[in-house]
């Protein structure tokens, strides 16, 4: 079963799955970003048996809370579009192989799918406020991102759905 940590978060594939922290890869980090300023990244990417490609950003303000949530649709959205824009140049150019198998992986899907991982303190008070409400950015989320995922998922450890993966 391949683990991802991704920001004190353990996120748990299943073994058919092909996962990958795709902000850490060398790739990224040396190459792609290094092209202009700005450039993003979804912090993982997951290829399931059914070719489905899952980009994954995760955002976690338990410790340290978010005050604006109206930016953060378009903070993923960007996240999506440069990862995407990086996989067909890493798949031919990536020095590290498993970086390479894993874009090919992604430019093989049938179908892609974004997810936003949001954990926010589970009670809402004054010192700790849920101030996101993931209605919203999944709202703000299927307008932005239609043409590449018209049903993207905003998941939190305790509502994960019918995702293929476990989160702890």
């Amino acid at each position: 079963m391949p683990t991802v940590a991704v920001d004190g978060l353990d996120f748990d594939f299943p073994s058919t799955w092909r996962a990958s922290k795709y902000d850490d890869w060398q790739f990224y980090r040396k190459q792609f970003s290094a092209m202009r300023d700005g450039i993003k990244s979804v912090d993982l990417l997951a290829v399931d048996p059914d070719r489905t490609a899952w980009l994954i950003e995760v955002k976690d303000y338990r410790a340290h809370e978010r005050t604006k949530p109206s930016e953060l649709d378009d903070e993923v959205a960007r996240k999506v579009f440069d990862t995407l824009a990086a996989m067909l140049p890493a798949k031919i150019n990536a020095s590290d192989a498993e970086e390479a198998k894993m874009a090919t992986a992604v430019l093989g899907a049938r179908k892609l799918r974004v997810v936003l991982h949001l954990e926010q303190p589970r009670k809402h008070s004054t010192l700790r406020p849920r101030a996101i409400n993931p209605a919203d950015v999944q709202q703000a989320l299927r307008r932005l991102l239609k043409p590449i995922d018209a049903h993207p998922v905003v998941a939190e450890t305790g509502r994960m759905g019918s995702l293929g993966w476990r989160v702890r």
